[in-house]
């Protein structure tokens, strides 16, 4: 402790909930005891508070619900659970740490939640050699894969190649994986059935179809996919499923039905917020800025509503649990207005399909590509991460550089390789895969940097076809203890 700050491993503090082996009973901060009648079951669940169905006694009160257990006090807040109706349950937040012994947390509809400190309750040699060993762990190697320490057997330019191989590799993945979707919705726009169809229940007729250039001339079928795609990329991993049903529920059949005029975008949002299910009741609204808003937007949608009669997700179906609150739903949807707007008012799958032909200079083809997708704040949303609650500084980017390199990578060079591949185009689609090949993305995630440092890699990893290779390594070789079916490994342990 000594003034440091320490973030231990979660699956520690649930083992520390889970044995109850407290020296000081837990208190409130008034001095009540709380009696843990029984610890909850650990929720295996990615969202949603940490153990389910505790019980707890207060006083003369026993308590059944939910328990949150966090690092520090400020978790709370940092994760987003104080605006997040799956912790409106939560009965008790256990902080390991509690700085400044604050008593309560409170939940998105105001509810005072009672806060208690873990390390308070438990034995003090037993806290002390719990941080030196978080310490001294910090100070290995722990992300290293196991081939690291033998990694001299292998030369920089065979580690390279591969990388390259598996770049590549992931690409086609991509390409068809994306051509096979194109396929489902050209079938289903025959057929005339609506979304979301999965694939088991796509008939032998589809899967015995033989599909010609004819079938891929329809601009609605390519805007539909493009459309999903982006909104995948926007969701990250997290909404990625829910933004999918979003832009499916919310067709482009449908929002070209919608009047394009001075407030489209405000229309497009009208659509797309109520029918993620996001869109707060008016009385619940406590800011000015958020009343005229939902009041705008609620005049708008009752003047389309009629022209929809497709589901509505659940405000609960999203995720705001660890995530940065420039990648809250909220922000990645209005985000995704702005594009929407492009692509169905603004032709943006032939001004891209143009500069991809026109643009001949690989590096200024990637900056042109890079701007069309950063979209810049505007609106209500520059000064609101969610509804009712003011952002503490203005927003600048609803989709910023390395969002928008993602949408690059992961979505518009595979499409338009498909695209142009498809309509006969092999010099252009060739062109494509060469500035997959030389892209350098400005954004690094943990797996990328993780496995930089275990490939002894830095300088390699800047162009995107590398980096791509990595994290095809890292998810189908090494998470997966696959060793000696990787081309290193089979050098390395060999």
């Amino acid at each position: 402790m000594n003034g440091k700050s320490y973030k231990l491993h979660e699956h520690t503090l649930y083992e520390i909930w889970k044995s109850q082996n407290f020296v000081n009973p837990p208190k409130t901060i008034t001095g009540e005891e709380i009696l843990i009648l029984d610890a909850g079951i650990y929720n295996n669940d990615t969202a949603g508070p940490d153990f389910k169905n505790a019980r707890i006694r207060i006083g003369n009160l026993t308590f059944v619900g939910d328990i949150e257990i966090d690092c520090n006090y400020s978790d709370w807040k940092i994760h987003g659970h104080h605006i997040d109706n799956k912790y409106s349950k939560v009965i008790l937040h256990a902080a390991f740490l509690n700085k400044n012994k604050h008593a309560f947390v409170y939940t998105r509809d105001g509810r005072k939640i009672n806060s208690i400190c873990l390390s308070e309750l438990l034995e003090k040699t037993f806290v002390e050699n719990l941080f030196e060993t978080k310490e001294s762990n910090e100070h290995n190697d722990s992300n290293n894969l196991r081939c690291h320490f033998s990694l001299n057997k292998i030369s920089q330019e065979q580690k390279e190649k591969y990388l390259y191989q598996l770049g590549a590799s992931r690409f086609e993945k991509k390409c068809k994986k994306l051509f096979n979707r194109f396929k489902e919705l050209q079938f289903l726009e025959e057929l005339k059935i609506k979304e979301p169809v999965v694939s088991y229940d796509l008939s032998q007729k589809f899967h015995n179809k033989q599909f010609k250039q004819n079938d891929f001339v329809s601009k609605l079928i390519w805007q539909q996919l493009l459309y999903e795609l982006i909104f995948e990329a926007l969701g990250f991993t997290k909404n990625k499923n829910q933004m999918v049903s979003l832009a499916q529920y919310a067709n482009i059949k449908f929002l070209m039905k919608i009047e394009n005029d001075g407030v489209i975008n405000e229309k497009l949002e009208a659509a797309l917020f109520n029918i993620a299910g996001l869109v707060h009741s008016l009385d619940s609204a406590s800011d000015d800025a958020t009343k005229k808003y939902i009041e705008r937007i609620s005049l708008f949608w009752n003047s389309i509503r009629s022209m929809y009669d497709g589901k509505i997700l659940a405000e609960t179906d999203w995720h705001f649990f660890r995530l940065r609150p420039q990648n809250f739903p909220t922000i990645r949807i209005a985000g995704g207005v702005r594009i929407l707007h492009n692509l169905i008012h603004k032709n943006l799958i032939g001004m891209i399909s143009k500069k991809i032909i026109e643009i001949n200079n690989l590096k200024s083809l990637a900056n042109t590509l890079r701007s069309i997708f950063i979209v810049k704040a505007d609106g209500y949303w520059k000064n609101h991460y969610i509804f009712d609650q003011t952002a503490k500084s203005e927003i600048k980017y609803f989709v910023g550089v390395s969002r928008a390199d993602e949408i690059i990578v992961n979505v518009i060079l595979p499409f338009f390789s498909v695209y142009f591949d498809l309509f006969g185009n092999a010099k252009i689609s060739k062109k494509i895969l060469t500035l997959y090949s030389e892209y350098e993305q400005r954004s690094e995630n943990q797996i990328i940097l993780d496995m930089g440092k275990s490939l002894e890699l830095k300088q390699e990893l800047k162009r995107t076809i590398i980096t791509q290779g990595a994290i095809e390594l890292f998810r189908n070789f090494c998470s997966r203890n696959r060793c000696l079916e990787c081309e290193i490994g089979k050098i390395v342990f060999n």
